[in-house]
């Protein structure tokens, strides 16, 4: 492919992932791998082109563009290299008009951008949210001891006990290591979330929304499998992503429980006042990971968000019927909002007089509130909010 025609199909992909944006459709992501798959003439560098094109123009716009051609013409504002390559070639994007316009720079749609200054993200802080981010990994002691571990690539430790960190795009997963279940893709920020557990080998700890199990393989290296750990979340393909995971980390103390949404309680009645420790991590905006997935600003909105905290809400109120007299909660989202964070558990620790917060010890991160913030800026993880209460 010519770099024109470069230019042109992350246009035409840019149009598919803003109407994915807008109608809560496939993530980006997704749309490029099925272009991938179904496009075979595409080689691995133009492959490699296109989605740093795709990607850059994403990080460049604030709003929802209007079209793909004008993000591309956005993200020509940025790169010199780009306008030259609208010249009308075969294959290639048509000339820019006079007084064509282009999206909207800026770090996120203006309300979203309005509610971060609020939670006092804003400045070179809220621009770190669109970087991209690096690959960390988290050497699982189960199998392996971060000291002795030989990997093909070179790597900085990170400030997670048992993190790595390596250059963006290294094919972990070609690893024999990766394979065999001595490393997992983890970002230290998640781990440190799971440190914040302290889960200990024999105690019953519940992790309440599992999804695929990144956090709770953490936490069962944690217990060294000693034990009970239950693996509970409300959607069944990204809890059955576990099994397979555990079985490669020898990760042997885990028990899944698949929950109803809004009776979580019935599945889990069992453990009612018996868990030593009940981590939440819990849906949220994701506003802490657009270094990862950038065009999830333009998916959310206001009602999506008021939505996700009646549901933070309802989760940390389930929990104080898990956790056992004198047990921890550990609330966890990869949101930098305020409404998520500080002010989530602000407003259940009034409906819960009896709880009190609890001071962490992490190697990383600021206090916000009750709890501490994690964000790219200040610490090189993704952004998160991690606050314990018992």
């Amino acid at each position: 492919m010519t770099p024109a025609a470069r230019v042109q199909t992350s246009i035409e992909l840019l149009d598919a992932i803003i109407a994915a944006a807008r109608g809560k459709g496939a993530p980006a992501d997704r749309i490029l791998a099925d272009w991938f798959r179904n496009n075979r003439f595409a080689g691995s560098k133009d492959r490699r082109a296109i989605r740093e094109l795709v990607y850059a123009a994403i990080r460049a716009c604030g709003p929802v563009p209007e079209t793909g051609r004008a993000a591309m013409l956005r993200l020509a504002e940025l790169d010199e290299s780009i306008a030259p390559l609208f010249d009308g070639s075969t294959y290639g994007p048509a000339p820019i008009g006079k007084g064509e316009g282009s999206a909207r720079g800026g770090v996120a749609p203006v309300w979203l951008e309005e509610r971060l200054a609020g939670s006092g993200i804003a400045g070179p802080e809220a621009e770190a949210l669109l970087e991209r981010a690096p690959l960390d990994l988290r050497v699982n002691t189960l199998k392996a001891d971060r000291a002795r571990l030989d990997l093909p690539a070179e790597f900085a430790l990170t400030d997670a006990p048992h993190g790595l960190r390596l250059e963006a795009g290294t094919p972990v997963e070609q690893w024999p290591a990766f394979r065999e279940g001595q490393i997992e893709v983890q970002d230290t920020g998640s781990q440190l979330a799971c440190l914040a557990v302290a889960a200990q080998p024999g105690e019953t700890v519940i992790d309440l929304c599992a999804g695929g199990g990144g956090k709770t393989l953490a936490l069962a290296a944690a217990m060294d499998n000693r034990g009970r750990l239950i693996a509970s979340d409300t959607d069944r393909n990204r809890l059955a992503r576990l099994a397979p995971r555990a079985e490669r980390a020898g990760a042997a103390n885990i028990e899944t429980i698949l929950l109803d949404p809004q009776k979580e309680l019935d599945a889990l009645a069992e453990f009612a006042g018996q868990a030593d420790a009940v981590l939440i991590d819990a849906p949220c905006s994701g506003t802490g990971t657009w270094r990862r997935n950038p065009e999830a600003r333009w998916r959310l909105d206001e009602k999506e968000l008021a939505r996700l905290c009646a549901v933070q809400a309802h989760l940390l109120d389930v929990a104080t019927r898990l956790v056992k007299p004198g047990g921890r909660i550990v609330y966890v989202t990869c949101s930098l909002l305020d409404e998520e964070g500080a002010g989530q558990i602000d407003a259940f620790l009034m409906r819960h007089p009896q709880l009190a917060a609890r001071e962490l010890a992490l190697p990383l991160g600021r206090k916000r509130g009750q709890g501490t913030r994690l964000s790219p800026f200040h610490d090189g993880t993704d952004g998160f909010f991690i606050a314990c209460a018992g």
